[in-house]
């Protein structure tokens, strides 16, 4: 609810909002700084996944040059071309082994000589790179193979797998690096594994190569946000700490101090978020639209579109009425003015007003003004007595009244029939209208005390000459007993709900 009366917490309750208070900024800034440090990893292991490509892309650079100088040798003797093979080991920093293939048969390395192994495309990924789990010289140590071919020639140079175990150890320090080609992966400590690349739990980050067949992963391991963290930000952990003392102080003082829904109702008042609903009021004969109630809204920021009985009794109380009223007016004067002159005869606006109202004579100018905004002659304005506060016929009180017949405006009691003071009204002031309650409307066809009320009261207002208006018409049985008996106009949802301005506008123009 979006105003009550606070009542003074409880001192645990006091104690709870403090501690919630202080953790607050500190949970948000740990909150961010995990999110920075996140972030700053995902940044180290793009890095650091770029680096690796490139510095296995110059290995296979050098591997693929070896290839393409051996490649126009094979299916020359291998007595003659194994020195050329030994030779591109030599000059090579990189290349472990060379090897020359006829017709997907190996027969010549620079390891062995002569030599025959069948060779099989399938095992290199793109036809290109095969990661290999060692040989029969080397068993269990990493390899990768380089192919090219042309035709029946093809060249194979290999690539020890110390040298790619380097790369991932020395670049990657802290950070997890995998080396993948085709469906084995490659680790740090040399080792070649089969299956998909796992996901890294801190900052995974998996980049391909755009010149070879091969994925490089990146990432930490687990808890590696935290120790980041505890590493990188220690001065603005106490920062932090120092927010949190600050912001749990706040809270305490902000509890201590005394909280008025006059201060929120100010609050609302400055922000213009009161705002005028209008109800239509109809002939009881032909159901015209003969005018409207302006009904007043507070359209809270947060709680949405709030009932006037929850704010009403507050505004009464700490007189900020009166300033509301005003600015209803005002919001009414801006909205219907302007469609004043279609009216084909004057149109009743209905606006509340209390005691606080007739304290003094400035209600006289603010109708004034009112009727000033309007095509003359075009509405009647008519002031509706609530009685939740008793109004006393004092001197001002009566002076008020005669000052606002003689503009023209027609005084209305609001609910007649409920208050102590509705016959009282009738006997001090010189009123035009009488409103029906919407609680005797209710009892038509189902309370025979209620219906012999409200038939004494359509009585009364014939005997003394005045206008009558039913509220809370919601059924047509209710319109039809209303109107047989004489009331003048009805007003209830059987003819309208409370509507916005420009919504009002827009049905009146049908009506």
């Amino acid at each position: 609810m979006p105003l009550t009366v606070k009542t003074r917490r409880k001192r645990g309750t006091r104690i709870v909002v403090t501690v919630l208070s202080g953790l607050l900024p500190i949970l948000l800034g740990f909150f961010i700084l995990y999110w920075q440090a996140e972030r700053a990893l995902s940044q180290s292991t793009q890095l650091t996944a770029e680096e690796a490509i490139r510095q296995f892309e110059l290995m296979l650079d050098n591997t693929a040059q070896a290839a393409r100088e051996l490649l126009p040798l094979a299916g020359q003797s291998c007595n003659n071309v194994k020195l050329a093979l030994r030779e591109q080991v030599t000059r090579r920093p990189f290349v472990r082994s060379t090897n020359l293939v006829w017709a997907d048969n190996l027969y010549c390395s620079s390891l062995f000589g002569d030599y025959q192994e069948k060779v099989n495309a399938g095992d290199y990924t793109q036809g290109k790179l095969w990661l290999m789990n060692g040989n029969p010289v080397t068993p269990n140590t990493a390899l990768l193979v380089y192919r090219l071919s042309e035709g029946q020639q093809g060249a194979l140079t290999t690539l020890d797998g110390y040298h790619l175990s380097n790369v991932l150890r020395l670049i990657g320090r802290k950070t997890v690096l995998l080396l993948q080609v085709g469906p084995d992966w490659l680790s740090a400590d040399g080792k070649v594994h089969e299956g998909a690349l796992p996901t890294l739990p801190v900052a995974d980050s998996k980049m391909m190569s755009s010149r070879y067949a091969f994925t490089v992963a990146a990432g930490f391991p687990e808890g590696e946000t935290w120790r980041y963290m505890s590493s990188e930000y220690p001065p603005l952990f106490s920062l932090l700490i120092f927010f949190g003392a600050v912001s749990g102080l706040i809270g305490h003082v902000l509890q201590k101090r005394s909280s008025s829904p006059s201060h929120e109702l100010q609050r609302a008042l400055e922000a213009a978020e009161f705002v005028p609903y209008f109800q239509p009021v109809v002939h009881g004969t032909n159901k015209k639209w003969s005018g409207t109630e302006v009904l007043m809204r507070w359209n809270h920021p947060k709680e949405g579109l709030v009932r006037p009985d929850l704010f009403i009794p507050f505004a009464e109380h700490s007189g900020l009425i009166v300033p509301m009223t005003r600015s209803l007016m005002q919001q009414t004067a801006q909205l219907l003015a302007p469609v004043s002159n279609s009216f084909e005869e004057p149109f009743h606006i209905g606006i509340n007003i209390t005691a606080s109202h007739c304290k003094d004579l400035e209600l006289v100018k603010d109708c004034r003004e009112f009727l000033g905004a309007f095509a003359p002659g075009s509405i009647h304005l008519v002031l509706e007595l609530t009685e939740r506060e008793l109004i006393e016929p004092t001197a001002i009180t009566l002076q008020l009244f005669e000052q606002l017949h003689a503009l023209g405006v027609m005084i209305a009691i609001d609910d007649f029939g409920t208050g102590h003071s509705s016959l009282g009204y009738l006997r001090q002031f010189n009123v035009d209208f009488l409103k029906i309650d919407q609680s005797f409307v209710a009892m038509i066809g189902a309370d025979a005390l209620s219906r012999h009320i409200l038939d004494s009261i359509i009585e009364l207002s014939a005997k003394l000459d005045l206008g009558i208006v039913a509220e809370g018409v919601e059924t047509e049985e209710q319109s039809a007993y209303l109107t047989a008996h004489g009331v003048n106009f009805l007003q209830g949802y059987l003819f309208g709900r409370p509507m916005p301005g420009a919504d009002f506008i827009d049905a009146l123009s049908h009506h």
